[in-house]
């Protein structure tokens, strides 16, 4: 996208790569389809132009899509914030997903990465390798779940890339956020003694992928719940926002919260305990989990959860709690930052439980 759509544009950002667990989902091979699409000028007009329409005063730029590049403008005495991540068809998702869940997905991982930081989006680019078997219909509905996340989130779409490719169906964005001149949280920040917290609940989007392949039997209500929240994750933007000055260091959990607190450890110079039992799990998890106990020690290292793992000091244990009522969002303490390096699981005996995987890793 841009004025030159016929050509691939590079953007040189700061970018995060994603890694999701969902690889398992590509059981079968995608049906054979009969495809009537749009040629490329007209794709990006009818269907992707109307996502790039900001208000005036907006901080994302106003140029739509007809210039060579855009311009991204973060408010006087804010800082630019920026992530990618990607989602590739018969890796984080298959045919069976509905399309508008797809642009869903793509545009609140991106979000969640902003939401661990403590930004507020701004604006985002979105490139997308069209393979054969991708119709217009699909198109419309992808881009129709991008527009409804749009309104929610507060964002506009300002420019990017479209393609063939001959392989499958790959989707990229590059998001921009804005936090407060030298206020972002980063993974480098936790300290022995430190409290850890997660938000929300854990598991779901595993139980939930179990669900998608048939390997999981339960009611009908609970299992739309947990596909619903592997298929459309919450990104907690308001919560990181709040973390802001509070949390010492902080991570979306995308790779599982096991990998991800050893990232924040990595990073920090120091270790962790945590404590299995004290996971937060929700109700159609746990009961999930009665049929099938063996995968509750597995869900903290499966990912997709895009829930916010956070240190914070013992003594704003009351903040973090104050925190959670006003927002309506469960932060549960897991584990204790130690000095020793390396994340050591423990179960309810204090007994250390061996982990062969830690989470998601693409390679």
């Amino acid at each position: 996208m841009g004025s030159s759509p016929a050509r691939s544009r590079g953007w040189s950002t700061a970018c995060s790569t994603i890694s999701r667990a969902t690889c398992a989902r590509a059981k079968s091979p995608e049906p054979a389809l009969a495809v009537t699409r749009r040629g490329e000028f007209d794709l990006i007009a009818e269907v992707f132009a109307p996502l790039a329409r900001s208000a005036a005063g907006d901080a994302a730029n106003s140029l739509g899509l007809g210039d060579d590049a855009a311009l991204v403008r973060p408010p006087p005495g804010t800082e630019l914030v920026v992530s990618a991540d990607a989602m590739v068809r018969g890796v984080h998702f298959d045919h069976t997903t509905d399309p508008g869940d797809v642009g869903r997905k793509l545009l609140r991982v991106n979000l969640s990465d902003l939401a661990a930081k403590g930004a507020e989006p701004i604006a985002y680019l979105l490139t997308a390798g069209w393979p054969p078997g991708v119709d217009d219909a699909w198109i419309n509905r992808f881009a129709a779940g991008l527009a409804e996340d749009q309104a929610t989130y507060g964002l506009r779409l300002v420019g990017g890339d479209t393609v063939a490719t001959p392989n499958d169906l790959v989707l990229s964005v590059t998001i921009f956020g804005h936090v407060p001149a030298g206020t972002m949280p980063r993974r480098a920040g936790a300290r022995a003694g430190d409290d850890i917290y997660v938000s929300g609940t854990i598991g779901d989007a595993r139980l939930g992928l179990m669900v998608a392949q048939g390997g999981l039997d339960v009611d009908a209500e609970d299992a739309a719940y947990l596909r619903g929240r592997l298929d459309r994750p919450t990104p907690r933007l308001k919560l990181g926002q709040a973390l802001r000055g509070l949390a010492h260091a902080t991570i979306d959990v995308s790779d599982g919260v096991l990998a991800d607190l050893g990232h924040i450890c990595e990073q920090s110079g120091v270790g962790a305990h945590l404590r299995l039992w004290d996971m937060p799990l929700s109700e159609a998890a746990q009961r999930a989990l009665e049929r099938v106990p063996a995968e509750h020690k597995g869900l903290i290292s499966f990912g997709d959860d895009y829930e916010i793992l956070f240190t914070a000091s013992p003594g704003d244990s009351l903040r973090v709690e104050a925190l959670s009522c006003s927002l309506k969002i469960d932060l549960a303490p897991i584990g204790t930052v130690v000095q020793q390096s390396g994340v050591h699981v423990v179960d309810s005996a204090g007994n250390e439980i061996p982990y062969a995987r830690k989470g998601f890793q693409h390679f």
